[in-house]
């Protein structure tokens, strides 16, 4: 499979062979339902909780005398039969909601999603993700430029900067660009491209994640 390189101005200048065991996969519903599922429930944090009457401050002496009074008999105020008292079966700190997910299926996840944006024609490789001077204005022309590729001339779509590690100055300026999310390429996720319409990409970050893929495969057939 090949792939049309562009500069900074939309212009095509040569094209980039891609590995078809990681970017010409099938998509796969089930497996891709179960890696986004996965990857919302470690985002989600657990922020309510009560208390119950072991934890509400007070309480501790008996309202009344157990007998005599002709009233119910009562050890404390705190209990949940009383206002201001603790509350009984209510959400706990402890919960948690991580689940886990082995390498291998992550890794089969972002190639599939990588191949349906390919498909798409949603996915732009570039020659070098470097901007000519330190401006936002620099960056909004670069992204412009990258959306009348192909099927970006549609609505404006939510776009996946995926930037070698090194390009830290070029991370910082792209984050003015509303619409736009940058990332480091080792850090690329399903999840991260399935939020996102259209994948921008160097052709520098396609060969990393290639050859990461590659050694995954070696190792995988020695064993």
């Amino acid at each position: 499979m090949e792939l049309p390189v562009y500069n900074d101005h939309g212009e095509q200048t040569g094209t980039i062979a891609l590995d078809d065991r990681v970017f010409g996969q099938r998509w796969n519903a089930a497996l891709m339902h179960q890696v986004a599922e996965t990857y919302r429930a470690n985002r989600r944090k657990h922020t309510v909780s009560v208390k119950d009457r072991g934890e509400v401050r007070g309480g501790g002496k008996k309202p009344w005398r157990q007998k005599g009074t002709g009233r119910a008999r009562h050890g404390s105020i705190r209990s949940p039969l009383w206002r201001g008292g603790g509350v009984t079966h209510g959400p706990q700190r402890e919960k948690q909601y991580a689940k886990k997910l082995n390498n291998a299926m992550r890794k089969k996840a972002l190639g599939i999603a990588l191949s349906q944006r390919i498909r798409d024609g949603r996915m732009v490789v570039v020659e070098s993700i470097r901007l000519p001077e330190e401006k936002t204005r620099a960056a909004k022309n670069f992204i412009a430029a990258l959306r009348r590729i192909g099927a970006q001339d549609a609505a404006p779509m939510r776009a996946l900067l995926l930037l070698p590690a090194q390009a830290k100055t070029d991370a910082r300026i792209f984050r003015n660009v509303r619409g736009v999310t940058t990332m480091p390429d080792r850090l690329a996720n399903t999840f991260a491209v399935l939020s996102h319409q259209a994948i921008y990409i160097s052709r520098e970050s396609v060969e990393t994640l290639a050859a990461l893929a590659a050694a995954r495969s070696r190792s995988t057939a020695r064993t």
